[in-house]
């Protein structure tokens, strides 16, 4: 009776272990790196003078809708809306900036571009919410202030069951 109740603990500490490392980072971090950073000044980012085109389209982009209010599908029936939920936000910042051609949900962006953090745009997705790191900027529509809706932000964030993805060759 011993050993089956063994082999189920060692069977649930490998299958722990194996989602853990499939989660990716335990949380993001804002870090100011000099010539690669995006800085939050009055709610709008401003990217470093260094970033490529794609980043600083990005960028402005996120100005665009920063500060609107959170709903629920906001950001998917037209392009521009009074109010975006998260992928609304992220489909919005990246069609502008020519990365994405069409709004997907959160989940969709489990998915998009290329596996892993990007030298300068990271899509943090799971199921039921995404955002955004441009610059190393957290782009994101809570978590943090208490303030709803898109925003730029520095504060840090848990990431749990995030699979990270870039766009191709950002």
């Amino acid at each position: 009776m011993l050993f089956p109740r063994f082999s189920f603990w060692l069977l649930a500490l490998a299958v722990m272990a194996l989602f853990s490392a499939c989660s990716g980072p335990a949380a993001y971090h804002y870090s100011y790196v000099p010539g690669k950073t995006a800085v939050v000044q009055r709610g709008r980012a401003v990217a470093p003078a260094s970033a490529p085109a794609h980043v600083k389209a990005a960028i402005e982009a996120g100005n665009q809708i920063a500060g609107l209010p959170y709903r629920r599908g906001g950001g998917h029936a037209r392009l521009r809306d009074s109010a975006y939920d998260c992928s609304g936000a992220t489909s919005f910042v990246l069609r502008e900036a020519g990365l994405l051609e069409a709004p997907i949900p959160s989940t969709g962006f489990r998915r998009y571009g290329q596996g892993g953090k990007g030298d300068w745009i990271s899509v943090y997705a799971r199921k039921g919410h995404v955002f955004l790191v441009v610059a190393g900027l957290r782009f994101d529509t809570g978590y943090g202030s208490g303030a709803k809706g898109p925003q730029w932000t520095t504060l840090s964030r848990p990431v749990n069951g995030c699979v990270v993805r870039h766009p191709v060759g950002l």
